[in-house]
């Protein structure tokens, strides 16, 4: 069946059902056994770009933020998942558009939710319920979550307005000194905050914190930039951050820890530092919270 979906106004349709269908059953049976076709578009979501990306605030339409590699839309029955379907930006199935979603749903009362994410080769990303989802591979990703009750009550049409919040926090680390040959990759550990959330709150499930490892792109000898994703407990909250760049075998070249770093959904926090020279008196990292008037402490 074709699917439809757009990112900003959710919007959804149950088209009536043929006068023979209706005049074939009782009221109470039509309650039971009838469906309505839904249709759901998620046309367009507003990216906080002044507080998480860019020094501006503007909306952007889901073809435009390629962001947003993936998009999750399921209905669940109080426990019971009735429907769930995912799209992948580039390998969509034949007659999809990226962002609409069409279905059928008996009548009934639905909790509806749409998780909107990045996607990198090897993720593994699970939505069990309304308060269950999970990236169980090795990285977290920018996440955008949504959830409302749907109630279908008859074939008319109902039409529904949405917006998709970014739920995660952002994490970059950048070395102020030039990568040397044998650092590889950097191992982000946060002490608290975690890789599962619940879609309806954008909370951590789980705050027990976690490591990313990623690997350096930055040229030997040029400053280097990495990136971890994660999900807090509470809307603010305070994360021991330890850094380490390894070597090809994953031996430690170089560790510091970063005590009480500050963390917000929805946006970023910079640790600017040395971490390739290990100098006693040059390596201190700096902090800039783009949250908070881009304020730079030393540690």
């Amino acid at each position: 069946m074709k699917k439809l979906f757009f990112i900003a106004g959710l919007v959804l349709l149950f088209a009536a059902c043929s006068k023979e269908s209706e005049n074939m059953v009782s009221n109470v049976q039509m309650e039971k056994t009838t469906t309505a076709p839904v249709r759901v578009h998620v046309s367009g979501f507003t990216v906080s770009q002044e507080e998480f990306q860019a020094p501006r605030r503007a909306a952007q339409s889901l073809a435009d933020y390629t962001g947003v590699k993936a998009i999750m839309l399921a209905f669940y029955s109080g426990s019971t998942e009735t429907y769930k379907h995912e799209q992948v930006r580039g390998a969509l199935e034949e007659g999809e558009t990226l962002g609409e979603f069409e279905c059928s749903l008996p009548m009934g009362s639905y909790t509806m939710v749409v998780i909107a994410r990045g996607q990198g080769d090897n993720d593994v990303f699970t939505l069990t319920s309304p308060t269950e989802a999970a990236y169980t591979g090795d990285h977290s990703r920018e996440t955008f979550a949504y959830t409302q009750v749907v109630n279908v009550t008859n074939t008319s049409a109902v039409d529904i307005s949405a917006t998709l919040n970014r739920i995660v926090a952002k994490l970059e680390v950048h070395s102020s000194d030039g990568r040397t040959a044998n650092a590889t990759k950097v191992r982000m550990t946060m002490s608290a905050g975690g890789k599962s959330f619940n879609p309806t709150t954008g909370l951590t499930t789980a705050n027990t914190g976690f490591a990313n490892t990623v690997p350096i792109s930055a040229a030997v000898g040029n400053t280097s930039s990495s990136t971890s994703y994660v999900f807090l407990a509470t809307d603010e909250q305070n994360v021991n951050v330890t850094i380490e760049t390894l070597d090809n075998d994953g031996a430690v070249l170089f560790s510091k820890t970063v005590d009480n770093v500050p963390f917000k959904r929805n946006r970023v926090t910079i640790l600017t530092g040395a971490m390739y020279t290990n100098d006693a008196v040059n390596g201190t990292f700096l902090l800039e919270t783009a949250w908070l008037s881009n304020e730079n402490v030393a540690f």
